[in-house]
C-alpha cells in the first residue's frame, strides 16, 4: 500500500482526468500501461459495467478495447474481401486441379 501518493482530478468540460502521483518506487508492471482520457459520462458507463460484472475498471476497459479491435479487424477483413471479389476474373483464375496438382 502506498501512503505517499497523491491524487488529482479535474473536471474539464466533458473531460475527467485523474492522476495519480507516487513518491514510492514500484516494480516494473508485467503488462505495458497505457492512460486513457475519457469523457464524464464514457467513464461512468465503463464503471457501472464493470462494477455490475464484478471486475477492476482497467480488465473492464481491456475487455471493450479488445473487442473494438476484434470488429475494426472484421471490417477491415470484409473491405479487403470485397475487393478480390469486385476484381476477381474467372478467366484468369487457376483450376483446382492448376493448384493442387
Amino acid at each position: 500500500m502506498n501512503l505517499a501518493a497523491s491524487r488529482t482530478v479535474e473536471l474539464t468540460g466533458n473531460v475527467l482526468a485523474v492522476a495519480v502521483q507516487s513518491k514510492e518506487k514500484k516494480m516494473p508492471a508485467k503488462n505495458p500501461r497505457i492512460n486513457v482520457v475519457l469523457d464524464k459520462s464514457l467513464f461512468q458507463t465503463v464503471s457501472l459495467m464493470a462494477k455490475r460484472e464484478g471486475v477492476s475498471l482497467s480488465m473492464k476497459a481491456r475487455d471493450l478495447l479488445k473487442d473494438a479491435l476484434e470488429i475494426h479487424e472484421d471490417i477491415l477483413l470484409n473491405e479487403y474481401a470485397e475487393w478480390r471479389e469486385a476484381s476477381f476474373n474467372r478467366l484468369e483464375a487457376l483450376s483446382h486441379e492448376d493448384v493442387w496438382n
